[in-house]
């Protein structure tokens, strides 16, 4: 497989793209190193090749911080797991901007309201940020919990989709 990798600025710093030949995001995030993106992937997974090049995705990058929150919901992504992962990530792109859930309300979600840990894990494995809202789950206690691109960022993307609202 060969893929595209493409970095755009953002008001929350530089945002990475890796997308393969089909434009389907394979991982992304809020960084210029496309070591770190790659490194989302798992090795049998990563791309034979990759140059840089324009994705599609970028468009809708670009639109979600232009205030089109749903811009990101159209971009196709591509993720590999077992099936409770992959329909976590399934229930995490219909989590609405603005109502954001708890790491306990989105194992309910899933189906078993116990498998905190495993809907915590979903999240930390998600590669294509952003496209897959993984920081949309909050610690139950409400506070923001961990983000593979940083507590500031996490919390400026909820700001911006809770401001929207209004």
């Amino acid at each position: 497989m060969n893929a595209l990798i493409q970095t755009i600025d953002t008001p929350d710093g530089a945002f990475t793209m890796l997308v393969d030949e089909r434009q389907r995001v394979l991982a992304s995030g809020w960084t210029a190193d496309a070591e770190a993106i790659l490194g989302r992937l798992a090795v049998s997974n990563r791309p034979d090749a990759v140059r840089e090049g324009e994705s599609d995705a970028a468009a809708a990058v670009a639109a979600y911080y232009g205030g089109d929150l749903t811009a990101i919901d159209t971009v196709v992504v591509a993720q590999s797991g077992t099936s409770l992962q992959r329909a976590g990530w399934d229930a995490l792109r219909e989590i609405e901007p603005g109502t954001p859930l708890t790491y306990s309300s989105f194992a309910e979600r899933l189906g078993n309201p116990r498998a905190v840990r495993a809907a915590a894990s979903i999240c930390a494995r998600n590669a294509p940020a952003l496209f897959v809202p993984c920081h949309r789950v909050l610690r139950s206690d409400g506070t923001l919990g961990g983000f593979a691109w940083g507590l500031d960022v996490k919390e400026s993307l909820l700001a911006r989709e809770s401001t929207s609202l209004f």
